[in-house]
């Protein structure tokens, strides 16, 4: 009993801190000062001598060079400046405390809704995806459905599904799940997030009374394969993110986005479907194939992305924050890429797009910047929900993600 009283865990962190702005909102009028305080305290005593290291500037052009400021009585105050346009500002700060290092990102935003995209709407914007969605609709989706009773339960049936969304058989694997209850259901449809890793099923949004299904977005990646067959299969995926850039043609990114429409095509045959209500959810490269999604599939009549990847992706070459993947940020691109880009921008989609839309991002998010997601927030015409978070980063808080799923029950129940 002593000794287990000796060395009982803690209930408490030793260093506790709290990081607040002089507007408690951390948004700002142009021209405005920004302040930063950080308190913080070292078993529950007020932190002293201790520095903070930081950088500030315009949101993800932060200067090389550090500056430092000292913790008194508990308190270390930073300037984080002002803005003349509408944007963010940030601070990347870090202090140490006994070797252990706290370090985060704070933004504060100047006027985020007046925020204008950098990114030209191409004339032969809605010409160009017609004529792609027209090709590739006349493709057969050959659908092939393999039951997965490892990862069912009593109330949700897995299943892995492959479609053919292109030419030449390029396809999507994905997982769908559907309520066992034998009743007629809305669909949802989640595309992937970056990269090429394999995906997982979930039965969560079954349980929640959807059919349900998500992707991985390159041709043969087929997630029950075996590590090392899966390894081969996603070679196709190289730098997937630049292939074929050079040509509006022949981006990679064609293939996907239309191959996600198609795949909203396949869950409104399913007969379990209710005939009626389609939407898309997704966070990230998903959250810009969401918003998509939604502006090239006419069945679709709700959307809920977040923090949207290639969002007004032109900004570094105008001198602030773009999108991920952060093309022009440190070097040149191929040639062509400032003309095929547009075409491709989630910006130019979002001010077609027609359904109800739940959006949401956090101003910390150094991903896929809060300048990128106003702007394509700011271009939406269709009704709209935002649901922004000053603290998180390029992740979410489970109270947001059911904050949206009322929001879809909503508009469908």
């Amino acid at each position: 009993m002593p000794a287990l009283a000796q060395f009982s865990k803690p209930r408490k962190q030793y260093v506790e801190y709290l990081a607040k702005t002089n507007n408690a909102t951390r948004l700002y009028h142009l021209g405005e000062q920004a302040m930063l305080t950080i308190e913080a305290y070292k078993g529950g005593n007020p932190l002293n001598g201790v520095k903070v290291y930081y950088r500030v500037g315009d949101e993800m052009m932060l200067p090389a060079k550090e500056d430092s400021v000292e913790f008194v009585n508990g308190i270390a105050t930073i300037q984080m400046g002002t803005m003349l346009k509408p944007g963010f500002r940030a601070c990347n700060y870090r202090f140490t405390v006994y070797d252990k290092t706290y370090k985060d990102l704070l933004k504060v935003g100047y006027e985020p809704f007046r925020i204008e995209t950098c990114t030209p709407m191409p004339e032969d914007f809605e010409k160009f995806w017609q004529k792609t969605m027209k090709e590739t609709n006349k493709v057969d989706l050959a659908p092939e459905i393999t039951p997965l009773p490892k990862y069912s339960t009593d109330k949700v049936e897995v299943s892995l599904v492959k479609l053919t969304v292109g030419k030449n058989g390029r396809n999507m694997y994905g997982y769908l799940t559907k309520p066992k209850d034998g009743k007629k259901h809305p669909v949802l449809f989640c595309p992937p997030g970056a990269g090429s890793s394999k995906i997982q099923p979930t039965t969560y949004y079954s349980e929640q009374g959807y059919i349900y299904m998500n992707i991985n977005i390159h041709s043969g990646c087929n997630s029950e394969l075996s590590d090392e067959e899966f390894a081969k299969a996603r070679k196709v995926a190289d730098d997937y993110t630049h292939n074929g850039i050079e040509d509006k043609e022949s981006y990679y990114y064609r293939e996907v986005y239309a191959g996600c429409s198609r795949c909203v095509d396949f869950l409104c045959t399913l007969p379990e479907w209710d005939g009626k209500n389609v939407g898309v959810t997704g966070g990230s490269q998903g959250g810009a194939l969401t918003i998509i999604t939604a502006a090239l599939n006419p069945n679709v009549d709700f959307c809920a992305p977040f923090y949207p990847a290639l969002s007004d992706v032109l900004g570094f070459l105008h001198g602030r924050a773009g999108g991920w993947p952060k093309f022009f940020q440190n070097k040149k691109e191929k040639v062509g890429a400032e003309q095929t880009l547009p075409y491709y921008d989630v910006v130019n989609f979002a001010r077609i797009m027609k359904c109800p839309v739940f959006y949401s991002f956090g101003y910390s998010d150094d991903t896929c910047s809060p300048t990128s997601c106003f702007a394509v927030y700011n271009a939406i015409k269709a009704p709209k929900t935002l649901a922004t978070t000053t603290t998180n980063g390029h992740w979410r808080f489970p109270e947001t993600n059911d904050e949206s799923l009322k929001w879809m029950r909503n508009l469908w129940e």
